[in-house]
């Protein structure tokens, strides 16, 4: 079974996704979710739209979108090449509010020559807000990509630079 609900935030709805066992993806207001579209991913499942079994996930994003969660405990499961999850395992480290860039998350994962592979791997990460892409930034200090389009990165960073100070 694939369940699949959206909560509203102030960037839009969010589309959420999980199984039995474990929380499987993050839409972005710009990505379609709807149970033709999950279908397609998840051929000869049964798909549900329901709100059960999202609470933790649910509780964890309002807290941060009010500005009082910094990090995520939600269990993921993520289907990929193994250099994509240790890529997004150092994302996840890097700090609320701060940045840093592809060349960065590669030296930290002693492979100086694979930022264009982190950035491959952002661009890949099934969990936005909860592994934190919009936090990685072009070596010259420019935005980069984002999914959900430069604005909403942008929003996220001044968002959490806006929080740091006030709580």
């Amino acid at each position: 079974m694939i369940y699949y609900t959206q909560i509203k935030t102030q960037i839009g709805n969010l589309g959420l996704v999980r199984d039995d066992n474990s929380f499987l993806r993050v839409y972005l207001p710009n990505e379609d979710i709807s149970e033709q579209i999950l279908q397609k991913i998840y051929p000869n499942v049964d798909i549900i739209e329901d709100k059960s079994g999202f609470e933790d996930v649910i509780s964890q994003l309002t807290e941060y979108f009010d500005g009082n969660r910094r990090h995520f405990t939600i269990k993921t499961k993520m289907e990929m090449p193994q250099f994509y999850k240790k890529a997004l395992a150092e994302v996840a480290k890097v700090p609320y509010g701060e940045t840093v860039s592809y060349s960065q998350i590669a030296h930290r994962l002693n492979n100086p020559k694979a930022a264009r592979a982190v950035g491959s791997a952002n661009a890949r990460n099934p969990f936005p807000i909860i592994i934190p892409c919009h936090r990685i930034i072009a070596n010259n200090g420019k935005l980069g990509g984002y999914g959900g389009g430069l604005n909403m990165k942008k929003y996220l960073l001044e968002f959490e630079k806006e929080n740091l100070n006030t709580h």
